[in-house]
Protein backbone atom coordinates (compact mmCIF):
# COMPACT_ATOMS: atom_id res chain seq x y z
CA UNK A 1 0.00 0.00 0.00
CA UNK A 2 0.96 3.32 -0.91
CA UNK A 3 1.96 6.19 1.77
CA UNK A 4 -1.42 8.30 0.07
CA UNK A 5 -3.47 4.96 0.33
CA UNK A 6 -2.25 3.97 3.92
CA UNK A 7 -3.20 7.34 4.93
CA UNK A 8 -6.65 7.64 2.89
CA UNK A 9 -7.82 4.25 4.70
CA UNK A 10 -6.62 5.37 8.53
CA UNK A 11 -8.76 8.61 7.41
CA UNK A 12 -11.64 6.93 6.50
CA UNK A 13 -11.05 4.62 9.27
CA UNK A 14 -11.21 7.46 11.50
CA UNK A 15 -14.05 9.02 10.22
CA UNK A 16 -16.13 5.93 10.60
CA UNK A 17 -14.57 5.81 14.42
CA UNK A 18 -16.20 9.45 14.70
CA UNK A 19 -19.08 8.70 13.09
CA UNK A 20 -19.68 5.60 15.56
CA UNK A 21 -19.30 7.24 18.59
CA UNK A 22 -21.68 10.47 17.88
CA UNK A 23 -24.84 8.09 16.76
CA UNK A 24 -24.32 5.21 18.29
CA UNK A 25 -22.88 3.20 21.81
CA UNK A 26 -20.69 0.50 20.11
CA UNK A 27 -17.43 -0.14 21.28
CA UNK A 28 -14.92 1.58 19.28
CA UNK A 29 -11.83 1.14 21.10
CA UNK A 30 -9.91 3.27 23.07
CA UNK A 31 -8.12 5.39 20.79
CA UNK A 32 -8.78 9.05 21.41
CA UNK A 33 -11.80 10.82 21.16
CA UNK A 34 -11.56 13.49 18.40
CA UNK A 35 -14.17 16.78 18.18
CA UNK A 36 -17.08 15.73 16.07
CA UNK A 37 -16.87 17.10 12.61
CA UNK A 38 -20.36 17.10 10.42
CA UNK A 39 -18.09 17.02 7.58
CA UNK A 40 -16.17 14.29 7.90
CA UNK A 41 -19.54 12.21 9.67
CA UNK A 42 -21.72 12.89 6.13
CA UNK A 43 -19.68 10.88 4.08
CA UNK A 44 -19.16 7.89 6.00
CA UNK A 45 -22.97 7.76 8.26
CA UNK A 46 -24.17 5.23 5.79
CA UNK A 47 -21.67 2.29 6.60
CA UNK A 48 -21.91 3.30 9.95
CA UNK A 49 -25.41 2.72 9.76
CA UNK A 50 -25.22 -0.43 8.28
CA UNK A 51 -22.85 -1.28 11.60
CA UNK A 52 -25.34 -0.01 13.73
CA UNK A 53 -28.07 -2.59 11.92
CA UNK A 54 -26.26 -5.06 12.17
CA UNK A 55 -27.04 -6.12 15.41
CA UNK A 56 -30.61 -5.77 15.41
CA UNK A 57 -31.01 -7.42 11.81
CA UNK A 58 -29.60 -10.19 13.49
CA UNK A 59 -32.07 -10.38 16.62
CA UNK A 60 -35.13 -9.77 13.60
CA UNK A 61 -34.07 -12.56 11.44
CA UNK A 62 -32.87 -14.90 14.18
CA UNK A 63 -35.86 -14.51 16.58
CA UNK A 64 -37.63 -15.56 13.13
CA UNK A 65 -35.62 -18.76 12.14
CA UNK A 66 -36.27 -19.65 15.74
CA UNK A 67 -39.77 -19.60 15.56
CA UNK A 68 -40.72 -15.75 16.92
CA UNK A 69 -43.96 -14.79 16.29
CA UNK A 70 -43.44 -12.36 13.40
CA UNK A 71 -44.18 -8.86 15.51
CA UNK A 72 -42.10 -10.36 18.69
CA UNK A 73 -38.96 -10.53 16.69
CA UNK A 74 -40.10 -6.93 15.14
CA UNK A 75 -39.84 -5.53 18.50
CA UNK A 76 -37.12 -7.09 19.67
CA UNK A 77 -35.14 -6.10 16.99
CA UNK A 78 -36.78 -2.39 17.13
CA UNK A 79 -35.55 -2.83 21.42
CA UNK A 80 -31.68 -3.70 19.79
CA UNK A 81 -31.64 -0.47 17.53
CA UNK A 82 -32.73 1.84 19.87
CA UNK A 83 -30.27 0.18 22.80
CA UNK A 84 -27.20 0.77 20.56
CA UNK A 85 -28.46 3.72 18.99
CA UNK A 86 -28.09 5.24 22.73
CA UNK A 87 -32.39 6.81 21.91
CA UNK A 88 -30.39 9.76 20.27
CA UNK A 89 -32.74 9.31 17.49
CA UNK A 90 -36.07 8.66 19.53
CA UNK A 91 -35.56 11.40 21.87
CA UNK A 92 -34.86 13.79 19.28
CA UNK A 93 -38.07 12.93 17.72
CA UNK A 94 -40.12 13.29 20.69
CA UNK A 95 -38.06 16.73 21.57
CA UNK A 96 -38.85 18.28 18.25
CA UNK A 97 -42.73 17.60 18.54
CA UNK A 98 -42.83 18.74 21.84
CA UNK A 99 -40.67 21.78 20.57
CA UNK A 100 -42.52 22.72 17.19
CA UNK A 101 -45.90 22.05 18.51
CA UNK A 102 -45.77 22.76 22.38
CA UNK A 103 -44.87 26.31 21.93
CA UNK A 104 -46.67 29.15 20.22
CA UNK A 105 -43.63 31.70 19.76
CA UNK A 106 -39.55 31.46 18.19
CA UNK A 107 -38.00 31.38 21.80
CA UNK A 108 -40.98 29.54 23.12
CA UNK A 109 -40.53 26.34 21.17
CA UNK A 110 -36.57 26.38 21.36
CA UNK A 111 -36.90 26.61 25.01
CA UNK A 112 -39.32 23.72 25.00
CA UNK A 113 -36.36 21.98 22.32
CA UNK A 114 -33.97 22.34 24.99
CA UNK A 115 -35.93 20.89 28.33
CA UNK A 116 -35.52 17.24 28.64
CA UNK A 117 -38.76 16.43 29.51
CA UNK A 118 -41.74 14.62 27.25
CA UNK A 119 -44.56 15.72 27.10
CA UNK A 120 -48.34 15.42 25.34
CA UNK A 121 -46.66 15.38 21.66
CA UNK A 122 -43.40 13.74 22.28
CA UNK A 123 -44.44 11.08 23.95
CA UNK A 124 -47.47 10.50 20.73
CA UNK A 125 -44.71 10.98 18.51
CA UNK A 126 -42.29 8.67 20.27
CA UNK A 127 -45.15 5.86 20.52
CA UNK A 128 -45.99 6.13 16.87
CA UNK A 129 -42.79 6.11 15.92
CA UNK A 130 -41.57 2.58 17.32
CA UNK A 131 -45.51 0.98 16.41
CA UNK A 132 -44.91 2.25 12.54
CA UNK A 133 -41.60 0.42 13.04
CA UNK A 134 -42.89 -2.44 14.52
CA UNK A 135 -45.50 -3.03 12.52
CA UNK A 136 -43.64 -2.50 9.12
CA UNK A 137 -40.86 -4.95 9.89
CA UNK A 138 -43.62 -7.86 11.50
CA UNK A 139 -45.47 -7.49 8.08
CA UNK A 140 -42.42 -7.87 6.39
CA UNK A 141 -41.26 -10.83 8.27
CA UNK A 142 -44.19 -12.56 7.64
CA UNK A 143 -43.37 -12.73 4.35
CA UNK A 144 -39.69 -12.76 4.31
CA UNK A 145 -37.29 -12.55 7.28
CA UNK A 146 -33.96 -11.68 5.45
CA UNK A 147 -35.69 -8.99 2.74
CA UNK A 148 -37.16 -7.07 5.80
CA UNK A 149 -33.95 -6.90 7.56
CA UNK A 150 -32.04 -5.71 4.08
CA UNK A 151 -35.44 -3.35 4.04
CA UNK A 152 -34.99 -1.98 7.27
CA UNK A 153 -30.93 -1.54 6.81
CA UNK A 154 -32.13 0.37 3.92
CA UNK A 155 -34.46 2.46 5.04
CA UNK A 156 -32.77 3.56 8.39
CA UNK A 157 -29.61 4.66 5.92
CA UNK A 158 -31.42 6.41 3.50
CA UNK A 159 -33.23 8.42 6.29
CA UNK A 160 -30.11 8.96 8.18
CA UNK A 161 -27.99 10.73 5.07
CA UNK A 162 -31.24 12.31 4.01
CA UNK A 163 -31.40 14.42 7.37
CA UNK A 164 -27.95 15.95 7.35
CA UNK A 165 -29.91 18.16 4.45
CA UNK A 166 -31.31 20.27 7.28
CA UNK A 167 -27.51 21.14 7.73
CA UNK A 168 -26.70 22.43 4.35
CA UNK A 169 -29.96 24.21 3.74
CA UNK A 170 -30.46 25.78 7.25
CA UNK A 171 -28.65 28.19 9.75
CA UNK A 172 -28.52 27.16 13.07
CA UNK A 173 -31.61 28.11 15.04
CA UNK A 174 -29.23 28.42 18.32
CA UNK A 175 -25.68 29.10 18.82
CA UNK A 176 -25.42 26.28 20.79
CA UNK A 177 -26.21 22.60 21.50
CA UNK A 178 -25.00 19.50 19.09
CA UNK A 179 -25.37 20.93 15.95
CA UNK A 180 -23.20 24.01 16.59
CA UNK A 181 -20.85 21.85 18.38
CA UNK A 182 -20.15 19.73 15.07
CA UNK A 183 -19.40 22.44 12.67
CA UNK A 184 -21.17 23.26 9.15
CA UNK A 185 -21.41 20.65 6.56
CA UNK A 186 -20.02 21.51 3.13
CA UNK A 187 -22.79 20.69 0.46
CA UNK A 188 -20.10 18.60 -1.48
CA UNK A 189 -19.26 15.94 1.76
CA UNK A 190 -23.42 15.83 1.78
CA UNK A 191 -23.35 15.15 -1.79
CA UNK A 192 -21.09 12.05 -0.86
CA UNK A 193 -22.72 10.75 1.97
CA UNK A 194 -26.27 10.48 -0.21
CA UNK A 195 -24.82 9.20 -2.92
CA UNK A 196 -23.41 6.33 -1.17
CA UNK A 197 -26.70 6.39 0.72
CA UNK A 198 -28.14 5.59 -2.68
CA UNK A 199 -26.27 3.13 -3.81
CA UNK A 200 -26.42 1.07 -0.60
CA UNK A 201 -30.61 1.44 -0.70
CA UNK A 202 -30.65 0.19 -4.31
CA UNK A 203 -28.47 -2.67 -3.21
CA UNK A 204 -30.72 -3.69 -0.65
CA UNK A 205 -34.18 -3.04 -1.59
CA UNK A 206 -36.68 -3.95 -4.02
CA UNK A 207 -35.59 -1.86 -7.54
CA UNK A 208 -39.20 -0.16 -8.25
CA UNK A 209 -39.64 0.82 -4.36
CA UNK A 210 -36.11 2.53 -4.13
CA UNK A 211 -37.03 4.68 -7.23
CA UNK A 212 -40.19 5.95 -5.66
CA UNK A 213 -39.08 6.29 -1.76
CA UNK A 214 -36.11 8.23 -2.81
CA UNK A 215 -38.08 11.12 -4.25
CA UNK A 216 -40.40 10.74 -1.48
CA UNK A 217 -37.96 10.59 0.82
CA UNK A 218 -36.38 13.69 -0.74
CA UNK A 219 -40.40 15.60 -0.33
CA UNK A 220 -40.98 15.03 3.09
CA UNK A 221 -37.06 15.99 4.19
CA UNK A 222 -37.82 19.59 2.71
CA UNK A 223 -40.28 19.74 3.68
CA UNK A 224 -39.52 18.93 7.67
CA UNK A 225 -36.67 21.51 7.03
CA UNK A 226 -39.25 24.10 5.83
CA UNK A 227 -41.63 23.64 8.77
CA UNK A 228 -38.33 23.86 11.11
CA UNK A 229 -37.63 27.31 9.20
CA UNK A 230 -40.65 28.82 9.58
CA UNK A 231 -41.46 27.62 13.30
CA UNK A 232 -37.88 28.09 15.07
CA UNK A 233 -35.76 29.94 12.27
CA UNK A 234 -33.39 27.07 11.39
CA UNK A 235 -32.11 23.55 12.60
CA UNK A 236 -31.29 22.07 15.80
CA UNK A 237 -29.55 18.15 16.73
CA UNK A 238 -33.44 17.33 17.45
CA UNK A 239 -34.88 18.75 14.35
CA UNK A 240 -32.37 16.73 12.19
CA UNK A 241 -32.56 13.72 14.42
CA UNK A 242 -36.56 13.89 13.89
CA UNK A 243 -36.23 14.08 10.32
CA UNK A 244 -34.04 10.76 9.89
CA UNK A 245 -36.78 9.32 12.30
CA UNK A 246 -39.19 10.33 9.39
CA UNK A 247 -37.34 9.67 6.83
CA UNK A 248 -36.95 5.94 7.62
CA UNK A 249 -40.42 5.67 8.56
CA UNK A 250 -40.71 7.23 4.90
CA UNK A 251 -38.66 4.78 3.20
CA UNK A 252 -39.90 1.79 5.47
CA UNK A 253 -43.21 2.63 4.27
CA UNK A 254 -42.89 3.10 0.66
CA UNK A 255 -41.01 -0.10 0.45
CA UNK A 256 -43.91 -1.92 2.40
CA UNK A 257 -45.75 -1.51 -0.60
CA UNK A 258 -43.54 -3.40 -3.38
CA UNK A 259 -42.23 -6.32 -1.20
Amino acid sequence: MTPNAKSLALRFRDNLVMALRFFSRLPTGGGPHERPELGRIAVVLPLAAVIMGISPVAVLVGGAALGLPAYSAATLSVAAMVVIGGAMMEDALADAADGLFGGHTRLRRLEILKDSRHGSYGVAALCLFLLLRVSALGSIIAIDPLLAGLVWLSANVAGRSASLWLAVDLPLARPEGAAATVGALPRRQFIVGAALAALLVFLGAPTLGVLIALPVLALVVWSWGRLCHRLVGGQTGDLIGAAAALGEITVLTVLLIFV
